[in-house]
């Protein structure tokens, strides 16, 4: 999609900092960060959210799941503990509708409800 942030990071028509890549994912970090690892997990295929991800292909779900781990035990954080994050629709955050995976870490990161 033309107007899409991720779609144009993972065309290579705007830089990213890339930490992790194959031929269906991108990982790159967060431009504002809110840990000391934060990476997004971005398939290169436009989806909506982790929900139409999940509906159109759950193969390509469960490979962006295990590249999101990869990355928190390249950035070793993995070990101490992590975070994903999938922000799905406006209420709950997500500024970018392309589905994306937060990796946090690094920090103690306290307790959710």
């Amino acid at each position: 999609m033309a107007d899409c942030l991720f779609c144009r990071i993972v065309a290579g028509e705007i830089p990213a900092t890339v930490v992790r890549e194959s031929p269906r994912i991108l990982a790159f970090r967060d431009i504002a960060p809110q840990a000391p690892t934060h990476v997004l997990v971005v398939p290169r295929d436009h989806h909506a959210n982790i929900a139409g991800l999940v509906a159109d292909d759950p193969a390509l779900a469960i490979e962006l799941l295990q590249e999101a781990h990869a990355v928190a035990a390249a950035e070793r954080v993995a070990d101490a503990g992590y975070r994903l994050v999938f922000n799905t629709g406006d209420d709950a955050g997500q500024t970018v509708h392309h589905v994306h995976a937060h990796v946090l870490g690094g920090q103690p990161l306290g307790h959710l409800a």
